[in-house]
């Protein structure tokens, strides 16, 4: 992984955003990788103890670190026009530089001035409204404003799950508008530096399983098939856009209506399918902005799987989407306030005691390293066992993806895994 390895100080804030910000060193190539994304509470907030926790444990495992422009842990960037407030993506940004980490912003969302609110005024409520067409243009003139601030961030994702994109009169996707705005802000990013990493158009791959031929398409297998009106919008975007460094999706293993076909493992081969298609249509390199396996509760709470089970299904889907041809993907790390986080990065910061790493943490830092851009891990055979591979000339991941133990050869020897296990091998 090409780490941005920057100043270890923070930046300083200031209220107006436009102070001058001192020159700093320029990422390389397109190049990510596999790493997560900063939530509402994350390594900066918290107690001293904890917070100091947390960036050690982060700089000794630095990865690519995804944070969003507005909302998700930063503040209204430009709460009335031409009024700056970016000390909250200072402060995230001094975060990921003094970690070790690759920065990149997703650029979402928008001020409310920008969607029909008041200026001066931030109803979180309203967070996810895009911007009327009247305002793509300020929303990418703020998107060139920060390529300017951060002149060491090369790749940014245009939006996010197009959110309010959704034409309910129409009963489809609004993709004339979002691949407008988009264009727009690639030119915008672009014009900056034009060595600057840009990406859409961050859909959301939902799914429906077999059988169930609710807005069924084409691209489909065990797993299902992908709604069909996401496939059309992402058509458009691939057809009408005016350039793109890399192809950005998210999505999750099980169905729209919460279902997985046929297991929570076996569905994990969606993301694998969808990758190579995707892969085939755009040409372009395959980035999971998020990615789901435990089907969430009434609040989006995960919290029905043991942490073991847990991380052996995320390790899956990791491998498929490897096999898929990805080469980058940010992990949501969901960072809460309690004492327990299931399948959060670390304990929480807002105790003295956290910042301590947890089983995703080992999971995501290791295959980092494992497989960086560039590499192409392909899968292991592993003998039609429950066990799954992916493995590269140096290292081999595997997974037990059943509750009991089980066995497989690796290399001509014979390796035993416990029931959920992750396991790596060092083949050099």
């Amino acid at each position: 992984m090409l780490a941005v390895l920057l100043v270890l100080c923070s930046l300083p804030g200031d209220e107006g955003g436009d102070a001058k910000r001192p020159a700093l060193p320029r990422a390389a190539g397109p190049a990510v990788g596999w790493g997560f994304t900063h939530t509402q509470y994350s390594a900066d907030d918290g107690t001293g103890a904890a917070t100091t926790r947390a960036a050690r444990l982060l700089a000794a495992h630095p990865m690519p670190q995804n944070q969003h422009l507005m909302g998700w842990g930063a503040d209204n960037p430009e709460p009335r026009p031409g009024q700056y407030d970016f000390a909250d993506l200072d402060r995230r940004l001094a975060l990921i530089r003094r970690t070790g980490g690759t920065p990149v912003l997703t650029l979402c969302c928008a001020p409310d001035w920008m969607k029909g609110g008041t200026a001066g005024r931030t109803d979180w409520s309203a967070l996810e409204k895009a911007p009327t067409p009247a305002h793509y243009a300020d929303f990418a003139a703020l998107a060139g404003k920060v390529a300017q601030r951060y002149p060491d961030v090369r790749h940014f994702v245009v939006w996010n799950e197009f959110k309010g994109f959704f034409d309910d009169a129409r009963g489809r996707w609004n993709y004339e508008g979002y691949t407008r705005l988009y264009n727009l802000v690639y030119r915008a990013v672009k014009k900056v530096n034009s060595a600057n990493q840009v990406g859409g158009p961050y859909l959301v791959m939902d799914s429906y399983v077999p059988g169930d031929d609710t807005y069924a398409s084409a691209l489909k297998g065990p797993w299902g098939s992908v709604d069909r009106r996401t496939l059309d919008a992402f058509a458009y975007w691939n057809r009408h856009k005016d350039g793109a460094d890399f192809l950005v999706v998210d999505g999750s293993s099980y169905s729209k209506d919460n279902r997985y076909a046929p297991d929570a493992f076996a569905a994990t081969r969606k993301f694998a399918d969808v990758g190579r298609w995707l892969r085939k249509e755009s040409g372009l390199p395959l980035w999971w902005a998020e990615w789901y396996v435990e089907i969430p509760d009434g609040n989006d709470g995960r919290a029905g799987w043991s942490e073991r089970r847990r991380t052996a299904t995320q390790a899956t889907a990791l491998i498929e989407m490897a096999s898929g041809g990805a080469g980058s993907g940010f992990y949501w790390n969901p960072e809460t306030r309690g004492a327990h986080c299931p399948g959060c990065l670390w304990t929480s910061t807002a105790r003295d005691d956290g910042g301590a790493a947890l089983p995703m943490m080992d999971l995501l830092s290791r295959f980092s390293r494992a497989f960086p851009p560039g590499d192409r891990p392909q899968d292991l055979d592993t003998g039609g066992t429950a066990v799954r591979g992916l493995a590269d000339a140096r290292t081999a991941l595997l997974v037990n993806t059943a509750d009991r133990s089980a066995a497989t050869t690796v290399d001509g020897k014979r390796v035993t895994l416990d029931g959920y296990q992750v396991r790596w091998i060092d083949r050099s």
